[in-house]
C-alpha cells in the first residue's frame, strides 16, 4: 500500500463501527492512525454534496482491504467526526 495509507485490515470485522475524524480540503489524501488508536482521514475533496464523504469511504475501504460498498456511513454525514460500519 501507499505510505500514506496504513494497513487497517485488523479493524475490518463484519459489523464493526470505525470512528474517524475527517479533514476536507487537505493538501493530499492520507490516513493517520494516532498513538491512542484514533483514525484521522485527510482528503483533498471539498465537503460539497457528499463528495468528501465518498472520498473518505473510498480511502478508508482501501486501507481496510474492503470493497467500498461494504462500508456504510452511519453517523456524521455533515460533521467532521464520522462513524462507518463494516457490512457483512
Amino acid at each position: 500500500m501507499a505510505r500514506d495509507i496504513p494497513d487497517l485490515s485488523p479493524l475490518a470485522l463484519p459489523g464493526a463501527d470505525i470512528a474517524v475524524r475527517v479533514t476536507p480540503r487537505a493538501a493530499r489524501d492520507r490516513i493517520q492512525q494516532e498513538a491512542d488508536g484514533a483514525i484521522r482521514v485527510y482528503v483533498t475533496t471539498p465537503p460539497e454534496d457528499g463528495k468528501a464523504n465518498e472520498a473518505v469511504r473510498r480511502l478508508l475501504a482501501r486501507a481496510l482491504g474492503l470493497a467500498k460498498s461494504r462500508l456504510q456511513l452511519v453517523r456524521g454525514q455533515t460533521a467532521r467526526d464520522k462513524v462507518f460500519r463494516v457490512q457483512e
